[in-house]
């Protein structure tokens, strides 16, 4: 396969979104187990997502020591150092970068919002539960603690499945040894393999990306399991579900009132900025090369003093963001009020990079 199909492949396993194929999958499971050099698991637990199968893996009684070094680690580590060896430091590079390299970085976002969303859920439920029973809340923060890194453990045991998309493109159909990982990363989602059990999880009903990839969607998750674990995000940035359910109901005073710069970013950007301008009766006031500073004047309070300041750092589609600062209403230039978010004078304020 050249480099090329391998990378659409392999693109498509790590979007892949719908039930998985139970039997391919466990039949990767297994194979991964034989070319391991290991006897096969005696149980294939099945999980609807990998929120699911951390509460499944820790429920387990006696599942034996995780086995993920012998199944995943080594296997992978071996090939790339044969890889490595045949091919030269130059060529290697060059063959990762046709590749896995185009998928790593999206791969990699994608499980570590995974990670993250597992740990947070967890969490949530533990400090629900403690203020059910009345916990202190210093007791109560330990637990948590405690709660979150054994969760953070079980997360450490996961091999990937479709989101390995990266490096299963670049060593897709050069090592046997990997056959059984793919098979499972072609048909399932993340999966723990331990002595004596392997607990699988289905891959997500659905995933919303923007053009860069990153989660993004307004109207509902970005990434969904059938359990109801899921992830929202706004063009790759976390955000709270009941976040995003405000949105349709938005008014320029909603937005004025939000404190945190990134979620009033997100509320300008689905609001439209023009759109703001015009309905909060905003004045342009000044402009200069830091951004543009806008007023608006209320009858019932201090005006509101926003700079309108553009990201020099592209995104990854190229875009720049745009953001807007709410400054002191004595504000007189755009400079003056760039300065003041960083505690300088306009005077002091000079960058030797924007960013």
């Amino acid at each position: 396969m050249n480099h090329t199909t391998a990378q659409d492949k392999w693109r498509a396993v790590a979007a892949a979104t719908g039930p998985a194929d139970r039997a391919a999958a466990e039949a990767g499971v297994r194979l991964a187990y034989r070319a391991a050099g290991l006897a096969e698991p005696s149980r294939v637990l099945w999980a609807a997502s990998p929120l699911a199968a951390v509460a499944l893996v820790r429920g387990l009684t006696d599942p034996g020591r995780s086995v993920r070094d012998e199944v995943r680690t080594r296997p992978w580590a071996e090939e790339r150092r044969r890889l490595h060896d045949a091919l030269g430091p130059a060529g290697w590079a060059a063959h990762w970068q046709a590749t896995g390299a185009g998928l790593w970085d999206l791969t990699r976002a994608l499980a570590e919002r995974i990670r993250a969303g597992v740990t947070e859920e967890v969490g949530a439920e533990g400090e629900a539960g403690e203020a059910a029973e009345g916990a202190g809340e210093v007791a109560g923060e330990a637990r948590g603690d405690r709660e979150a890194t054994a969760v953070r453990l079980v997360l450490l045991d996961a091999v990937l499945g479709q989101h390995d998309a990266a490096w299963l493109a670049a060593f897709d159909g050069r090592g046997e040894r990997l056959t059984g990982l793919a098979a499972v990363a072609e048909h399932a989602g993340w999966w723990w393999p331990y002595e004596d059990v392997a607990v699988v999880c289905e891959r997500p009903l659905e995933l919303h990306r923007d053009e860069a990839g990153r989660l993004d969607r307004g109207d509902g998750p970005a990434l969904a399991y059938a359990d109801g674990f899921a992830l929202h995000a706004w063009r790759g940035m976390p955000v709270a579900a009941d976040f995003l359910a405000g949105l349709a109901g938005l008014t320029p005073e909603r937005i004025r009132a939000e404190e945190n710069a990134e979620l009033r970013r997100v509320m300008l950007e689905h609001y439209g900025y023009d759109r703001y301008l015009a309905e909060s009766g905003a004045r342009h006031e000044h402009r200069d090369e830091t951004g543009v500073l806008w007023r608006v004047e209320l009858a019932d309070d201090e005006d509101v003093v926003m700079v309108e300041v553009v990201n020099s750092t592209p995104e990854p589609d190229g875009s720049h963001r745009t953001y807007w600062l709410r400054v002191p209403p004595a504000t007189r230039t755009a400079r003056e009020g760039v300065a003041w978010t960083f505690g300088l004078s306009a005077e002091a304020y000079e960058p030797l990079v924007q960013t």
